[in-house]
């Protein structure tokens, strides 16, 4: 824990709280006040005890006024919106968790269809702005109708899943999950990367009618300060999507350019092929020896983003029993013998031919076919055992 994060507890502190609004802030005196009587409105409507947790990092008087509401305070420096939620982790005591912003724009006293979804079993909860109602002038129609909309579409094209508005701040979710999620997103792309791990991890998922408010007079979004924020904020999430998705990049084209390489590598080892009036020869047989070199790379890659990300225990077991060392390493070597024998033996008349190109045989890249598998065998099974060196133990 941090020695610069210090909390501070109000007169009436709630002492067994179930439910913990977490709320990061960053100057937001103008709104502050309004949004903890808010929430301790929405609490009481609910029917819930609960704390109202601002992770605070800023320079006006919005710890102040907080802690007078009767909300926790925990002054943490300025290091990013994600980082506020990881900060905040450990000095969350309810079993529920509700986020959202203190800008009031969303509408904290609302807070019962969360907490009933809490009671149904859910353990990760979304809020829609588009299932609810958002307030005209609340949303820039950039962000409205295109912004929300396409990356919205993207996630659950890309995840398998159906949510209406993955940019909706207010969301809950349980302390349990809130803990094995193990955010480490820094900034804005956090809500994408929580939604991710909650989809990737099985957690029990739904989805509630929020209402959208518009900021309060003399209240600026920070996502309004400069030109270039919502898209650098769409940019962040878009970069989460690419990385905790190694299976569509990476697992899904390998597979394809190894299956294309190993047909050209090895359907081509006896000569060329006639399809109609197209010819498959040699300069086929490279491009499919370098399709193969490219999606075992692939492969290779995606196997290690896999045991990384921790989120499919089923195919890293898969991947540890067909990769296993012991194993791996000898066919591994079989395989490259095999090639060097193919390679040496077509070598001859490559040098008679002076090592042009014509001189080259189709047992040759067959033989570099054979060395290649072997060798990418090798280097995948003996980096995938220096990864699971701390499961070594368990095993």
């Amino acid at each position: 824990m941090s020695t610069d994060i210090q909390l501070l507890i109000p007169e009436n502190d709630c002492i067994d709280p179930e439910v913990s609004i977490v709320v990061p802030a960053l100057n937001e005196q103008i709104t502050i006040g309004r949004f903890v009587e808010w929430c301790h409105e929405g609490l009481r409507k609910a029917g819930v005890a609960g704390e109202i947790l601002i992770v605070d990092s800023s320079s006006d008087r919005t710890p102040d006024i907080a802690l007078e509401k009767g909300a926790r305070v925990l002054e943490t420096p300025k290091r990013g919106l994600g980082r506020a939620y990881i900060d905040a982790l450990d000095y969350v005591r309810g079993k529920y968790v509700i986020m959202g912003d203190c800008d009031c724009t969303y509408d904290f006293r609302e807070i019962a269809p969360f907490i009933e979804e809490f009671r149904k079993g859910s353990e990760f909860i979304m809020g829609s702005r588009y299932k609810g109602r958002i307030e005209p002038g609340a949303m820039p129609p950039l962000h409205r109708y295109f912004g929300t909309p396409v990356t919205t579409w993207i996630l659950n094209f890309m995840y398998g899943c159906h949510f209406s508005d993955i940019h909706c701040g207010m969301r809950g979710l349980t302390l349990d999950a809130y803990k094995r999620l193990e955010l480490k997103a820094q900034k804005w792309e956090y809500a994408s990367e929580m939604i991710i791990k909650a989809v990737s991890t099985r957690l029990r998922t739904s989805e509630v009618p929020i209402h959208f408010l518009k900021d309060m007079e003399g209240r600026r979004s920070h996502l309004k300060l400069h030109w270039y924020t919502p898209w650098l904020a769409g940019w962040q999430n878009l970069r989460a999507f690419f990385i905790f998705k190694p299976d569509f990049f990476l697992r899904k084209p390998g597979y394809v350019f190894s299956a294309f390489g190993l047909f050209l590598v090895f359907a081509l080892g006896f000569g060329p092929i006639g399809l109609g009036k197209l010819e498959l020869s040699l300069h086929s047989q490279i491009f499919g020896l370098f399709l193969l070199a490219l999606g075992t790379s692939f492969l290779e890659i995606d196997a290690l983003a896999t045991l990384f990300l921790k989120f499919d225990q089923k195919r890293i077991a898969r991947i540890r029993r067909f990769y296993k060392f012991d194993r791996a390493a000898p066919i591994s070597f079989a395989l490259m013998l095999i090639g060097a024998a193919f390679a040496l033996y077509s070598t001859l008349g490559w040098v008679e031919a002076g090592l042009k190109i014509y001189g080259l045989s189709h047992g040759f890249v067959v033989g570099l076919g054979f060395i290649l598998l072997g060798a990418q065998l090798f280097l995948k099974s003996l980096t995938i055992a220096l990864f699971s060196l701390e499961n070594r133990p368990g095993e």
